[in-house]
């Protein structure tokens, strides 16, 4: 720790901290304020004063305590011991700082990201000799049972090597290899540090053009996000925004989660603390703490670490997508992140934009969503990063900034309804509100993975649920019975897609989970239902009697009745569907 002193406070206001005396400070630099030496960051500098943001409770300091520099920005350790971590903010790990502390954080408590006495097998990908470039594997850990950790030279090294350890146990600040740079001769250990607010550096960024898989079939089907994409989640309090993200967590096939916890009920994460432990990954029969790293920064915590969580969680997803992972971010909730914007901008007296918002709110909210995408690394491997972000607009206005700014940056908008979710209907996404712009850039992998089904059944349904809502309103204004039973049966086919395809139980062993094959085949056959009874009706048959056949019955249970290793008994239902739908045909031939 530095004992470096560049100046001392002038006066404290809340976690803003006016500094006088300044003599040798840098923008962005980390320092250490006060005897307690509470971990803060400059954010504005002019002369001889600086404004430092703190990231702790600052009760207690006084004008004239010492600032201390470090002549180093904010960052983060990279390295193994990353998954299946839980971490502050500022990457200060909450299970060590329990075990020193207790349940309460000490201020001012410096404990590392990386657990410095745990050793690593290391193995070797390079020997003596050997010329590495920046980016490129040199190492590697099995990290966990699920995840293999590559060592990537860091972005600022390359050039020949002296030396390499031999295959072994270390800890993460053993050195395992000597590069001689242009610059010197350069250590390199397990661990690297990254300034949080720097993007990582890639060798291009690539097209998205494959699906992340969720398991959650109005996201699959309707409105898929790609590996690399980024979408907003907006919805009010209590229409399931956290619920919504933890499924995805749980279920979707990235290889890594970032789960952030920005400025969240305290109550929210202790689920996640104390759940994602307990479940077992169906993929590979592991727990899913093996891939996932959780940031739990809760609405109780100082308000600038919430600021800094977010961009903590992004940086830890851009080095396991230099490794060639596909990382996933799940950031709950930004709307906390720009409220934390506000109270320090507010702070420190800037002017204030639209809402008390500071004006530079756009940027930050671009800033961090562009740091998504599927990434050619420096290595030559492909990975992503991608972003999934809950907003929390006040009573569910969308037209408030944090909404509309965000929209602006994201190509994906799974809008929660209040509606959908006083019902019961999880997840509550909105089929009229919510859109995907990955669906021309995902539409080959789906051909390739599902045939020509999937575009034109989903285009075939979305047509069907907007005809319906046009339907619903000419029936509020005059009643079911003034509808010909073709129209009628429009209304119940999309109930019947409602009910039994777009609904999904997460507590279901069945139903928590569907594969791509098992939405198609579900898809298709409500569809099968919507083209047999159209033409059923143009014969003479009575929606009545379509609607009374005992196969819709199980139709509508097919999501808790049919795994998705048993499709064969979705073919038998449309076989069932079809006889069903033959025979009361010929009652009326």
């Amino acid at each position: 720790m530095s004992n470096r002193t560049i100046g001392t406070i002038r006066r404290v206001n809340g976690p803003v901290i006016d500094a006088e005396g300044i003599t040798d400070a840098m923008m962005m630099e980390l320092v250490h304020v006060g005897e307690a030496r509470l971990v803060g960051e400059v954010v504005k500098l002019q002369g001889s004063h600086a404004v430092i943001q703190v990231y702790e409770d600052t009760t207690g300091l006084r004008p004239g305590e010492p600032i201390y520099g470090t002549n180093l920005p904010l960052s983060v350790e990279l390295g193994p011991g990353l998954i299946g971590g839980i971490y502050d903010g500022i990457q200060r790990p909450l299970t060590d700082i329990r075990e020193a502390t207790g349940v309460f954080i000490t201020r001012g408590i410096d404990i590392p990201g990386l657990d410095r006495t745990r050793t690593w097998p290391f193995v070797p990908t390079v020997t003596t000799g050997d010329e590495v470039t920046p980016g490129q594997i040199y190492g590697t850990v099995q990290e966990s049972q699920r995840i293999e950790h590559r060592l990537p030279v860091p972005p600022d090294v390359g050039g020949t090597i002296l030396w390499t350890a031999d295959a072994g146990d270390y800890t993460v600040d053993q050195t395992v290899l000597r590069v001689q740079t242009k610059s010197g001769e350069r250590e390199l250990t397990l661990m690297q540090r990254w300034p949080i607010r720097n993007p990582r550096p890639v060798a291009k960024r690539r097209s998205v053009d494959e699906p992340l898989i969720t398991g959650q079939r109005v996201i699959d089907t309707l409105f898929p996000i790609g590996k690399g994409g980024t979408v907003a989640i907006p919805g009010g309090f209590g229409t399931g925004k956290t619920m919504t993200q933890h499924a995805i967590a749980k279920w979707s096939d990235a290889d890594i989660i970032v789960y952030i916890g920005c400025g969240e009920r305290g109550n929210e994460m202790t689920d996640v603390l104390t759940e994602f432990p307990k479940l077992v990954d169906e993929r590979t029969g592991l727990s899913l703490m093996e891939r996932t790293i959780l940031i739990a920064n809760t609405s109780n915590m100082p308000v600038s670490a919430r600021e800094a969580s977010i961009y903590t969680g992004v940086t830890l997803a851009e080095y396991y997508r230099d490794q060639g992972y596909d990382v996933a971010i799940m950031a709950d909730s930004t709307s906390r992140w720009a409220e934390a914007l506000r109270e320090l901008s507010g702070r420190m007296e800037e002017m204030p934009a639209e809402e008390g918002f500071p004006a530079y709110l756009p940027t930050r909210i671009a800033e961090f969503y562009e740091r998504a995408g599927s990434m050619e690394t420096l290595s030559g491997r492909r990975g992503s990063v991608t972003i999934i972000g809950a907003v929390s607009p006040p009573g569910g206005d969308f037209s408030e900034p944090v909404t509309q700014h965000t929209k602006r940056f994201v190509r994906g908008f799974w809008a929660l309804d209040r509606q959908l979710a006083n019902a019961r209907h999880y997840p509550a996404i909105s089929w009229l509100d919510s859109y995907s712009e990955y669906l021309p850039d995902l539409t080959e992998w789906w051909q390739a993975h599902g045939g020509d089904a999937w575009e034109t059944d989903r285009a075939e349904i979305m047509d069907l649920l907007n005809r319906e809502v046009r339907l619903q309103q000419v029936v509020k204004l005059v009643g079911p019975d003034a509808l010909p039973d073709s129209q009628r049966f429009i209304i119940e086919v999309c109930t019947l897609f409602k009910n039994a395809f777009l609904q999904q139980n997460a507590f279901d062993d069945v139903d928590r989970y569907s594969t791509v094959e098992k939405q198609l085949a579900m898809l298709h056959l409500v569809l099968t239902y919507y083209h047999r009874g159209s033409e059923a009706i143009k014969r003479g048959v009575t929606l009545v009697k379509l609607r009374r056949m005992k196969v819709i019955t199980e139709i509508t249970r097919m999501k808790f009745g049919v795994a998705n290793e048993e499709l064969d008994q979705i073919d038998r239902l449309q076989a069932r569907l079809e006889r069903s739908i033959d025979k009361l045909e010929s009652v009326y031939a």
